[in-house]
């Protein structure tokens, strides 16, 4: 990931059954626009429970130019495709990715693409199995790539994902040939991501960042160049 990615579920109470929590074995990944031209995806999350919003509406995962946050458990089922709840509906088989509008777009999408192709990669598909919410139910999203009906924008989203993809496949056919013993892991606190490390799988240690554990925990963190130490101050 090019951005940090937080979990942040919704509560299973959250109104208008936003979040219903129906099983979902994904077989796509749709992609929406926020609609929102100023808003974040912190924003965004915390509208899905904010007491105005009476919408029956919700979705997955929500990006911008500086984070990626999950907002329902990729198992479960959200209300993004319009297409009702039928079995075979995108609303029961696809995970809702919403990118905002606001910001520096360009960057925003950049870390769509990244996210969206590593989604992939985990999951053995291909840019086959990206959808738009248009292919739903024929609404005019993502609105940004829509290009007067053209839809170049959603083109050469697919491309770009596409382009990743590959790198990423690359990448791991690299590491195997080389044996690589370093594997990627994420650092979670209380349920929330923190940052990403490192897991030497022959030596069994793991590598983080030592400043970001420390301030999570309220220490300060001095480096101390000339003696190559690291000092934590409670």
């Amino acid at each position: 990931m090019s951005c940090n990615y937080l979990i942040d579920h919704i509560p299973p109470n959250t109104p208008c059954t936003r979040r219903p929590a129906l099983p979902m074995l994904a077989t796509t990944i749709t992609i929406h626009n926020t609609g929102n031209p100023s808003s974040t995806a912190r924003n965004e999350r915390n509208w899905l429970t904010n007491p105005s919003n009476n919408r029956t509406a919700s979705y997955h995962i929500v990006v911008d130019e500086r984070e990626a946050i999950e907002c329902l458990p990729l198992t479960e089922n959200a209300w993004h495709s319009g297409d009702g709840s039928g079995a075979k509906s995108g609303n029961r088989t696809s995970i809702g990715i919403e990118i905002c509008e606001s910001g520096d777009y360009a960057k925003t999408l950049d870390n769509a693409a990244v996210l969206v192709a590593s989604m992939l990669r985990e999951r053995g598909w291909g840019v086959d199995r990206l959808r738009r919410h248009y292919d739903w139910s024929g609404k005019i999203c993502p609105r940004l790539m829509y290009d007067n009906g053209k839809w170049t924008g959603w083109e050469a989203f697919k491309a770009t994902v596409s382009s990743k993809l590959t790198q990423l496949v690359q990448e791991s056919e690299l590491k195997q040939e080389r044996g690589d013993i370093m594997e990627k892991i994420e650092v979670y606190m209380n349920d929330k991501k923190l940052i990403d490390g490192l897991y030497d799988t022959k030596a069994g240690i793991t590598y983080v960042p030592v400043r970001t554990v420390a301030e999570a925990l309220g220490a300060g963190v001095k480096w101390d160049a000339k003696n190559k130490r690291v000092e934590l101050k409670c």
